[in-house]
């Protein structure tokens, strides 16, 4: 039996379950705008959840078997389980249904120049990056992110051109349903260790993605990158290189930094000189990411001067590295999304260029799963804050094992004489910064979870 595609239901009723995700509700709108009837449901409202409804989506809060009424086909995302009421209601009126990423899939392929954004960190600020430019070039690209986006207005914006950009997830093995024409990978590294066995499983995955791509496409990767380096010489498309320590295709040179930590670089493709490029974010890492898609952008076509001028425009996503603002006591509250060892320690070096008195920082662990299988990482990551406070763990998808607490983090990084310690709920943890930080202290609110809240809570 043929497997449905979302061509077959053009101008019929989708629905969603989990509709408010930040994917989720980018896949309603594009479908939207193509003038499929949309409905979907999610726990709770959110601003997403009211942009779907002022655009002609029906939007209910909770799931509820109900929901499923003159529905022809269902999407729903790795999240919702088979007990999940909707799932039960459509199974028994045998509507076909369909995960998101097999959806983004389907919606890639009917683009003729697709780009799928890959790898263990990085993938929604290079999205954004590249998507800025190829938006800037007057490309007309169809764009899903996975932040909020000022150029575009949000999480989603919706092109007439053959340019589609997304990133590719490769929890789950998503991304190996995608479609790219050109697939970045921008680095591999041990993470969702609740689905992969261990890093040869991800590097495997990280592969068959690779693979995906045609011949006649292109297989962009960070060649600083060891494991990205071996992939790149096991693809049968068309590669191209980028770093800053090894020989590459497309490199950075002459790196300097302001004191807000942004940088400016020369960038050569190949030897040839292309000038010096500024960027508006702080951090080697986001070296790496502006790299990332000026080499995507130099595939593409776009001119160098475009790409200079569109960096310029670009001053980050929502949650990365993010001025919230000032408290009365004039210290600087900044939010970061960063959840890995590897981000953390690349969003603390940033900071360092930062001008601050003491460093504060609040970390929500993300997951039980990855707390646990890099405990040992995270105990290291931290170095170079002055004052480490640990909110408890963000479950996510995840139920409490009972092994594994953000105390006992706080406790071992202290063991190691830092000063970390572990407080129980936001309103304590916001308490205890306005009562000790001082003037011109810097406070990050660090995690994939809600812990941007504690920012708010400092500065309203």
């Amino acid at each position: 039996m043929r497997m449905s595609h979302i061509r077959d239901f053009t101008g019929k009723h989708i629905h969603f379950i989990g509709i408010g995700g930040i994917s989720m509700s980018g896949l309603a709108e594009i479908l939207l705008e193509k003038d499929y009837r949309v409905s979907g449901s999610d726990l709770q409202a959110s601003g997403l959840t009211k942009r779907l409804h002022d655009n002609g989506a029906q939007v209910y809060q909770g799931h509820d078997a109900k929901n499923i009424k003159d529905v022809d086909l269902v999407i729903y995302t790795a999240a919702v389980k088979d007990d999940n009421s909707e799932i039960i209601e459509a199974k028994r009126r045998n509507i076909p249904i369909m995960d998101r990423a097999t959806l983004l899939g389907q919606i890639m392929e009917t683009f003729s120049f697709s780009i799928g954004v890959a790898g263990t960190h990085g993938k929604t600020t290079t999205t954004s990056m590249l998507s800025t430019m190829m938006h800037r070039a007057n490309l007309d690209p169809t764009i899903l992110v996975g932040g909020e986006l000022d150029e575009i207005g949000g999480n989603v914006r919706t092109g007439q051109s053959e340019y589609f950009i997304t990133e590719a997830c490769e929890y789950m093995d998503s991304f190996l349903k995608f479609k790219p024409f050109l697939a970045m990978i921008l680095n591999i590294e041990r993470d969702h260790l609740d689905y992969f066995k261990d890093i040869e499983h991800i590097y495997s995955s990280f592969l068959k993605f690779a693979q995906i791509v045609p011949k006649y496409g292109y297989v962009l990767g960070c060649g600083d990158d060891p494991l990205v380096a071996k992939l790149m010489k096991e693809v049968h498309s068309q590669t191209v290189s980028y770093g800053i320590d090894s020989p590459c295709d497309w490199m950075a040179f002459d790196i300097s930094y302001d004191n807000l930590g942004n940088s400016v670089f020369r960038v050569e493709n190949n030897g040839r000189n292309l000038g010096y490029f500024n960027l508006k974010v702080p951090g080697k890492h986001n070296i790496y990411n502006a790299l990332a898609s000026i080499a995507a952008c130099g595939i593409i076509g776009i001119p160098s001067d475009v790409m200079k001028d569109s960096l310029l425009h670009y001053h980050g996503t929502h949650r990365r590295f993010e001025l919230k603002g000032k408290t009365d006591k004039q210290v600087t509250v900044l939010d970061d999304y960063a959840h890995h060892p590897t981000e953390v320690k690349a969003t603390i070096t940033a900071a360092h260029n930062y001008p601050y008195n003491q460093l504060w920082l609040i970390y929500q662990p993300h997951t039980y799963t990855r707390t646990k299988e890099l405990f040992q990482e995270f105990t290291e990551a931290f170095q170079g804050v002055d004052y480490l406070i640990f909110a408890d763990i963000y479950a996510a998808r995840e139920k409490d094992p009972g092994d594994i607490s953000s105390r006992m983090l706080a406790e071992a990084i202290a063991d190691k004489g830092q000063n970390s310690i572990y407080l129980s709920n936001f309103s304590q943890i916001a308490d205890y910064i306005k009562e000790h930080a001082k003037p011109d202290d810097l406070v990050i609110t660090m995690g994939a979870g809600n812990v941007y809240q504690i920012g708010d809570i400092l500065l309203n």
